[in-house]
């Protein structure tokens, strides 16, 4: 398993820019490179991040994101996203950049994830209390997670390391969530918001 010492990351690019998106899937393809898997494994990650500030595309980058995938042996990973990596049984996910970005920042280990995950719903409930609908901010479209990918991906995270923390150190404060209210996991925290801070992450979240 690649053990990476998580101090010696670098901050690199605001979450879903193009810098950070490619370190994600090169660690992402270092880790894979480095477990033991089964000759025949086929699995895939990949992440989109919908509504993206425009500060974060390019001519070049128009969808923000990144996926790694091993393919009977073979590793790949990049931002550029096509059906090659999404048709393959896996984790693949497609969200609203402003729900998910501030807490991606937030170290943490298994509890913390779930942790994350409860304060994410009730996120979503309290907008949907206060649109009076269920806001779309996209979803997981499939998760499956073999029991050697887990191993590898998740080697080391309760010491801090892990891709997930390995991604949030990589990850740069973005301009947007400075003063607004958030959760020890670094989730909005939508009932302690201003109007005006709920009127600005509703449109965040480009509902």
């Amino acid at each position: 398993m690649l053990n990476i010492d998580i101090n010696t990351i670098k901050e690199v690019g605001e979450f879903g820019s193009r810098e950070w998106s490619k370190a994600c899937a090169e660690f992402g393809v270092k880790i894979l490179e480095s477990a033991d898997f089964p000759p025949d494994l086929v699995w895939a990650f990949s992440e989109i991040y919908s509504s993206p500030p425009e500060r974060l595309l390019t001519d070049d980058y128009q969808q923000s994101g990144y996926f790694f995938m091993v393919n009977k042996g073979k590793i790949s990973g990049g931002t550029e996203i096509t059906a090659d990596c999404t048709d393959l049984p896996g984790f693949h996910v497609k969200m609203r950049w402003g729900y998910i970005c501030n807490q991606s920042r937030t170290l943490y280990g298994f509890e913390g994830q779930k942790q994350r995950s409860e304060e994410e719903k009730i996120l979503k409930q309290d907008m949907e209390n206060y649109l009076g609908y269920s806001p779309d901010l996209g979803g997981i479209a499939s998760s499956y997670w073999p029991q050697p990918i887990i191993d590898a991906l998740s080697h080391g995270v309760e010491e801090g390391a892990g891709l997930h923390n390995i991604a949030a150190k990589s990850q740069m404060v973005s301009p947007e969530f400075a003063g607004m209210p958030v959760t020890e996991m670094g989730v909005p925290d939508f009932k302690k918001m201003s109007e005006e801070q709920k009127s600005k992450f509703i449109k965040l979240c480009d509902i």
